[in-house]
């Protein structure tokens, strides 16, 4: 089932009053109504683009052992390599293997009396058979966090809101999120569930997803809809926290993506653009504040103040075997707060 996602030219915010405009018109019909929308005119090159996706290609193409001497399973601050089929989503099996990057930072390790989402700022694993991919993915998290911050003050602008109004959590230590995903086709037990249905816990998202497609949203309807590929464009969705700061003006969606048949290879790369972990995320005023129908409740899911707490959980779920290696004390808490 197919529903076209609303496609939106960022470049129009530069082509004067009138088109910058229909530009904010579409940025709020889409973010208050769907959560989802696919962006063109980003700026960003075919061939910035070709440099990641040929080092990611690369990567995956190593051998098993290459892949796992970055193993995440050797960082407390869950970077690096995930074996198939050993992150979870919603308590199921994600049938994918990946890498994951962050903004090159020393280790943290808290001390007494502070937060324990510390941990999860640290440095990278980066495999020594291929150096070109820490320039190509690095590149692309600077590249796509000038995206993230431009798309935002449009977005907060679109709702009558000051464009800048969270300028101060993005200034200092933003906590940046990069994924170099493979799907290598179905499970052998039949298992669809390449990413579970989730909602992102952040301010954005914005997507890179090859010809394959996989990737399904959840409209209106109840119904999960495809989202075919669109060539140079980003999907963007927004997360939970800009609902959270909208009262649910903003609308976080759900989504999930759908294992590719047989041995059908797909690759993608999330880009997380959040703020430092320490933000306490301020609502934000806006006019139509009071229009606002209030945030989804999750019993499963709650939403803490600081986006590190947020974050710190996310990753607990997600990485249980990271989780049981380096934190179980805050696996232990983290149960018990679900109880």
């Amino acid at each position: 089932m197919s529903q076209q996602l609303p496609v939106i030219d960022l470049s129009a915010a530069s082509r004067g009053p009138e088109e910058r405009a229909h530009l904010h018109a579409q940025l709020h019909t889409a973010a208050r109504d769907v959560g989802f929308f696919q962006l063109t005119g980003h700026g960003v090159t075919p061939a910035q683009t070709d440099a990641l996706l040929g080092a990611m290609r690369r990567f995956f193409a190593l051998p098993e052992a290459d892949r796992l001497a970055v193993s995440n399973l050797e960082s407390p601050h869950f970077r690096g390599y995930t074996r198939i089929g050993d992150e979870r989503t919603g308590g199921g099996r994600d049938w994918r293997d990946q890498l994951d990057i962050g903004a090159e930072r020393p280790a943290r390790t808290p001390g007494p009396g502070e937060p324990a989402y510390l941990w999860l700022e640290g440095p990278n694993q980066w495999p020594a058979a291929l150096p070109e991919l820490r320039t190509a993915a690095l590149a692309w998290v600077d590249r796509l966090t000038e995206v993230g911050n431009r798309l935002l003050h449009e977005l907060l602008a679109s709702i009558g809101a000051p464009a800048d109004f969270y300028d101060n959590v993005f200034a200092t230590d933003p906590h940046l999120h990069l994924k170099l995903v493979r799907y290598p086709g179905s499970a052998a037990d039949g298992t669809g569930q390449g990413v579970g249905a989730h909602k992102d816990y952040g301010f954005l998202t914005l997507l890179l997803q090859d010809e394959v497609g996989g990737l399904q949203v959840q409209r209106t309807d109840g119904e999960f809809h495809d989202v075919p590929p669109l060539p140079g464009a980003f999907v963007v969705n927004l997360g939970e926290l800009l609902e959270v700061a909208t009262n649910g003006y903003l609308k976080a969606t759900n989504h999930r993506v759908v294992s590719p048949p047989g041995a059908v290879e797909r690759y993608s790369v999330p880009f997380f653009y959040n703020p430092r972990l320490d933000a306490r995320i301020a609502p934000l005023p806006f006019p139509h504040a009071r229009h606002a129908p209030g945030v989804t409740q999750d019993p499963a899911n709650p939403l803490f103040a600081e986006y590190g707490l947020n974050e710190l959980k996310g990753w607990l779920r997600a990485h249980p075997q990271v989780a049981r290696r380096h934190h179980t004390a805050l696996l232990t808490q983290e149960l018990s707060a679900a109880e």
